[in-house]
């Protein structure tokens, strides 16, 4: 892939108190790509994601999108300027329906009913749940639920964290079919995964986060001829 790089992370530190988690952390996406980030647990995959957010704040280093710097934001800015953030475990409103969740998606946006429909035809199985409260949908349908919310901030740039994660089979496929579709409509995606095969069908390329550095970035079709990469960062065949 010609590298059209939208998001880049240049030298990035981060620390959780006084314990560094990040260490001169360098990643690329490239416009019109998934990239899958892997990693064991611990190794900083999710910290990046917060740190792109703002929620884990940069003691060094650059995240730019598409030329903006974004380490200077405001957590509550960086959607603002393109990003939206699924975090592991989804994190609904649960006492609130399918439809009032979509809605706080949806403040402040120009062409709410529009952004609306568009959002619900990619995820034609909320439209039969709007009433239902979201507490009350399947781990699968709570997923679909929570990445319908974040775009409805019609972001460039989409972060998941774990999205199969708990799912049947059948609800995997459904979201890695979604991610598919993203791409093709110009959603650039960072995917935290651990399940290999969740996202080797979707993905163009792989960054091994090891000890809060991206040690080897591959393009997928690589990985899937020499697998070595997997065993060696993961653990895993």
């Amino acid at each position: 892939m010609v590298d059209r790089g939208l998001l880049t992370i240049s030298g990035l530190d981060c620390f959780y108190g006084e314990v560094q988690v990040l260490y001169g952390l360098d990643l690329v996406l490239n416009k019109g790509e998934v990239l899958c980030l892997f990693g064991r647990n611990g190794a900083g995959k999710t910290t990046t994601l917060k740190a792109i957010m703002g929620l884990v704040p940069a003691a060094a280093g650059s995240i730019r999108l598409d030329g903006t710097e974004l380490t200077g934001l405001a957590a509550h800015d960086v959607p603002k300027a393109g990003v939206a953030y699924v975090p592991q475990g989804r994190r609904l409103f649960a006492d609130m329906t399918v439809a009032e969740n979509i809605e706080i998606g949806l403040m402040a946006r120009s062409k709410a009913k529009q952004t609306r429909e568009s959002v619900l035809d990619l995820f034609p199985l909320l439209r039969e749940r709007l009433k239902q409260r979201s507490g009350t949908l399947s781990g699968g349908e709570q997923q679909m639920l929570a990445m319908a919310r974040a775009l409805c901030l019609e972001p460039q740039v989409l972060l998941l964290d774990e999205p199969t994660e708990g799912l049947m089979p059948s609800m995997i496929a459904k979201i890695r079919e979604t991610v598919a579709k993203l791409r093709g409509l110009g959603v650039s995606t960072i995917l935290v995964e651990q399940r290999v095969d969740a996202v080797l069908s979707v993905a163009n390329r792989v960054c091994f986060i090891e000890n809060g550095r991206n040690r080897e970035t591959v393009d997928v079709e690589e990985l899937r001829a020499d697998p070595s990469a997997v065993r060696r960062y993961v653990g895993v065949g």
